[in-house]
């Protein structure tokens, strides 16, 4: 299993390239890539169309690790959900980054950037918003904010944005997604909803030093894993965890 999947309830391993030209929607080549990518893995049966020029196939979600792709207007996503180990999700993104330009007509020039990144969730059925306070702003100027007699936190998502590079080509982004509401703060009743740990690395394109979107993954993905293992694990996924676990 990969090293990640432990420290939470899903793990998982996505890529998006960004355009700015829209994405090609005629039927007949919209079919062709995602049939392309069905040979590649066969597995992946589910297709489906969400919405305008919105496009989905992936495998089965019951065994709860599965493959997806997706297109739509202006961004080609791919990913893995808790997969056996990185190296089965790197095989599958490059995979996909490799047949992408052949059949979407993806070059250089329209790129505006490639994300690679790692999402962790915890399944949490409670405040959202004060249990990540609780992890994150304890020890803060923040921490005397929670302890206002009454007050209850209702909205509490920490973002942080860091250059990587003098030029800010190369970027990453933390950011936790909480799911809690007023209302359920309000009625006391918390339905059971992951918390989300989301950590991007950020390729802006055009002076990027790499000629194909599978060079780009190899740097990016291996610069992510260099922090997520240095910084993002003991300093976020612990801390979240170990507060959460206090409330169970």
């Amino acid at each position: 299993m990969n090293s990640y999947a432990a420290l939470c309830d899903d793990f998982g391993v996505s890529t998006y390239v960004h355009s700015k030209l829209e994405m090609p929607t005629s039927r007949e080549t919209v079919l062709h890539f995602f049939e392309t990518v069905q040979k590649a893995f066969p597995k992946m049966t589910d297709f489906e169309k969400r919405g305008d020029n919105d496009y989905l196939l992936e495998e089965e979600r019951d065994s709860g690790s599965y493959r997806w792709t997706s297109l739509d207007l202006r961004r080609l996503c791919c990913g893995y959900v808790n997969p056996p180990s990185l190296d089965d999700a790197d095989a599958h993104n490059e995979r996909i980054l490799e047949i992408a330009p052949y059949h979407l007509d993806l070059t250089s020039l329209q790129t505006d950037s490639m994300d690679v990144l790692y999402y962790f969730d915890f399944t949490y059925q409670g405040n959202h918003d004060e249990v990540v306070a609780e992890a994150f702003a304890t020890g803060t100027p923040l921490e005397g904010f929670t302890q206002i007699p009454a007050a209850r936190v209702l909205h509490y998502q920490p973002t942080l944005t860091l250059s990587l590079d003098e030029s800010c080509q190369l970027q990453c982004r933390l950011s936790i997604e909480t799911r809690t509401n007023a209302f359920q703060v309000r009625t006391n009743n918390f339905p059971e909803a992951p918390i989300t740990v989301y950590f991007t690395l950020r390729q802006f394109w055009g002076k990027q030093p790499f000629k194909t979107y599978v060079e780009s993954y190899h740097h990016q993905r291996r610069i992510l894993d260099e922090l997520t293992s240095t910084y993002v694990v003991p300093h976020i996924i612990h801390p979240l965890a170990k507060a959460i676990a206090a409330k169970q």
